[in-house]
């Protein structure tokens, strides 16, 4: 029974890992929280194991009990669920928990979709009290599809009903396709949340994504024990989808309306990214729209000849020049660029002592805005659910702070005090504010 406790604690366990150090006896608050969550949890799911197990080893884990041996069981249990979290959940249940995928990454919960602006700005507050040099990342070597992906994923949360009938239209159109009912429905709705993320992508990088992808979910096939017939049954699938010219043209026909609002969705995240409390980081390659899946699709070479060149062009661009260029990656490169060189010249702006404090929007639209001032001298908005908002602002203002202020990405000039949404946004979809 101890063995089956310790199992049954160890999945039930919601974050990583604790930070108890036995020979300190130190432990905080959000220790004990994670470790009484555990506990209860595993009582409810196990109750034919006997409660006193769970409970005794809930006193070790937050010093209750001490001694050399359960000093040693705390820090293996620490460096035990760790890897349990990250094969258990992220590489087995966020390849199989497929309604939303943009939603399936590292510390990430795919049961709940988003925030609300004003959770997300008490988050900000706390991180900037209590982590100001926390790191902020959008893709790294270990994401399961970029930011530029799942900015375009995240759109589909916003048409739930024409997904839906999409779907519908495919399964059926592509329903003869499959062998002996492969691949399966998850599966098929996962090769289609991916194409449309990533799209155009060819299948030399879908097909290896699939096999890594439906391995690591092990519900159909593994690494140990491949399915030869179910990974043929794709791979078959996928050959046809990418010759049958009728779901080419769906496909392609879907996706056009969600490349422009999923770019603004990038530009967002990456100003958030690099404004927000803590210390931004972008991975290589995603200073320009980056459509890469997970390794080793992401660690395809990158092209800086190709960055230095845009980069030096870039500074010679107006604020419709830069989108006119779009499709090259500009306006992201515009958004990186000048946000790290504001960031470079007035470090104290976003640093550790730096102010947090929210912008309230006001309007019809004004859920669509999410506004914040840095440092007292610093302005970040950006939209929010923009496949909803469109482009029609409508009469949503800002309150903007008293001064005047520069736009870094357009140049404009603006006071201080109420400023309409379509009027601020008008050159360019996000906006940096700089006090002048």
């Amino acid at each position: 029974d101890v063995i089956r406790a310790i199992r049954e604690l160890v999945a039930c366990f919601p974050i990583y890992r604790t930070y108890v150090v036995p020979s300190r006896h130190e432990k905080n608050p959000d220790d004990e929280r994670y470790v009484n969550e555990a506990v209860e949890m595993a009582k409810r799911n196990r109750p034919e194991i006997e409660g006193e197990f769970f409970d005794f080893m809930r006193d070790i884990l937050l010093l209750k009990l001490q001694g050399s041996l359960e000093s040693e069981f705390v820090m293996r249990f620490q460096q035990f669920t760790g890897p349990a979290m990250a094969k258990g959940v992220e590489d087995t249940v966020f390849y199989n928990y497929n309604r939303l995928t943009s939603l399936n990454e590292v510390g990430g919960d795919p049961g709940r979709f988003g925030v609300e602006p004003a959770e997300f700005h008490d988050y900000c507050s706390e991180v900037q009290s209590a982590h100001p040099r926390t790191m902020l990342a959008l893709s790294t070597h270990d994401t399961k599809r970029s930011e530029d992906v799942r900015a375009r994923i995240s759109l589909l949360s916003e048409i739930p009903d024409v997904w839906e009938a999409a779907l519908k239209r495919w399964s059926e159109m592509n329903v003869g396709f499959k062998k002996n009912e492969a691949p399966d429905a998850n599966t098929e709705y996962l090769i289609y949340q991916t194409m449309l993320g990533a799209w155009p992508i060819g299948k030399e990088r879908l097909l290896p994504y699939l096999e890594k992808a439906t391995r690591e979910a092990k519900a159909q096939t593994t690494w140990l024990t491949p399915n030869n017939a179910f990974e043929e049954a794709t791979k078959s699938f996928v050959d046809q989808l990418y010759e049958s010219e009728a779901f080419q043209k769906e496909l392609s026909d879907f996706v056009k309306p969600l490349i422009e609002p999923g770019r603004v969705n990038s530009l967002s995240l990456t100003l958030l990214k690099l404004t927000c409390p803590g210390v931004p980081d972008t991975y290589q390659g995603c200073e320009l729209w980056d459509l890469s899946l997970v390794d080793p699709d992401n660690r395809r070479p990158v092209d800086y000849q190709l960055r230095r060149k845009l980069l030096a062009e870039l500074r010679k661009l107006a604020a419709s020049e830069v989108l006119a260029r779009s499709d090259e990656g500009m306006p992201k490169l515009a958004v990186t660029h000048y946000t790290l060189s504001l960031r470079r010249r007035h470090p104290d702006w976003f640093g550790s002592d730096a102010n947090y404090a929210s912008l309230s929007a006001t309007g019809e639209k004004a859920h669509h805005v999410i506004a914040f001032v840095r440092g007292e001298n610093v302005v970040t908005l950006v939209p929010r659910l923009v496949k909803t908002l469109g482009s029609d602002w409508g009469n949503t203002s800002i309150q903007l702070p008293a001064g005047r202020w520069r736009n870094c990405f357009t140049d404009s000039i603006l006071d201080g005090g109420a400023a309409a949404l379509a009027s601020l946004l008008a050159e360019f979809p996000v906006a940096l504010l700089e006090k002048i």
